[in-house]
């Protein structure tokens, strides 16, 4: 009995570490998008959005999608650029605990997005 009670420990905790994945691609912006620094911050609007998906399933459904396209499309005026983007996915302490507490079936996460629009 304690052997099954461990295999069932490490298979709860297996799976709530999966999932979760999120992929970021710019290739299909329209737009060029750098995630270098340069020397100088390039003239521009500061931009900072921060997005809150929702994880159910251990990772294999998300609700509240993060879409690149739309968080930045907003951002971007007629044939800008984005220079020094910056992505940081996060859980707050009271997601982790609600992601503990419900063994990873529910995770919700943080996604913020930094940048500068640069004009053309």
């Amino acid at each position: 009995m304690k052997r099954f009670a461990a295999r069932a420990i490490i298979v709860a905790l297996a799976l709530s570490t999966s999932g979760c994945t999120m992929t970021f691609d710019a290739a299909h912006l329209g737009v060029v998008a750098t995630m270098a620094e340069p020397p100088q911050a390039p003239p521009g609007a500061a931009f900072k959005v921060t997005k809150h998906p929702l994880y159910l399933g251990w990772g294999l459904f998300e609700i509240g999608e993060t879409n690149l396209d739309d968080l930045l499309a907003g951002q971007l005026g007629a044939g800008g650029s984005i220079a020094g983007l910056k992505i940081k996915v996060h859980t707050t302490v009271l997601g982790g605990i609600f992601t503990f507490v419900t063994l990873g079936l529910v995770a919700p996460r943080s996604v913020t997005y930094e940048g500068v629009v640069v004009p053309k």
